[in-house]
């Protein structure tokens, strides 16, 4: 499980618990915990990405490389 998904598990959790209870600090953290699982969230899929591109370019330059070699 991504730790986003944790955080803002916890963030959903917390604001609950704090409309419940009607602690509007807990409340506010929960939602601010929220957030930034979903920002980090983004910056999983940001660094997935880079990660299969440079999987990707080195696939290629791999394969480029043993075609020259063979010609």
């Amino acid at each position: 499980m991504r730790k986003s998904s944790v955080q803002k598990g916890k963030g959903k959790v917390k604001e609950t618990v704090g409309k419940v209870i009607g602690d509007t600090r807990m409340e506010r953290e929960g939602k601010t915990d929220q957030m930034a699982g979903r920002a980090r969230e983004a910056m999983e899929k940001v660094h997935e990405s880079a990660l299969k591109a440079r999987d990707e370019l080195k696939r290629r330059t791999s394969r480029d490389e043993h075609r020259r070699q063979s010609s």
